[in-house]
């Protein structure tokens, strides 16, 4: 069994189904290239460069479901293997959360 988040069993476990936001304690500073993330309870600072994943993460909170807001960004089913393992990861560095139902 794998632990790397990035992994596709991480992608399977990430369930775009279930609403989910930005963690209350990450702050996102837009960049040339992206956003920064920083969360202020764990320290970690992540990067997004890519503009899609950048988009989805904007806009999380706005919608039922991260499979909604994917959606919403323009994400092709296609590609929504993808941006679930960029998402697993965000989830596994506590950067977004689940937001209640």
């Amino acid at each position: 069994m794998s632990t790397n988040p990035l992994t596709a069993s991480a992608a399977e476990a990430f369930d775009l189904d279930r609403p989910w936001r930005l963690d209350a304690q990450v702050s996102m500073r837009p960049e040339p290239f992206g956003a920064l993330l920083y969360h202020f309870g764990t320290r970690r600072l992540s990067f997004l460069k890519n503009q899609t994943v950048l988009a989805v993460v904007r806009i999380l909170a706005d919608h039922p479901s991260a499979r909604f807001a994917c959606a919403a960004a323009g994400v092709a089913d296609a590609d929504l293997p993808a941006y679930a393992r960029a998402l697993a990861a965000l989830r596994d560095s506590r950067m977004i959360t689940e937001r209640p139902a």
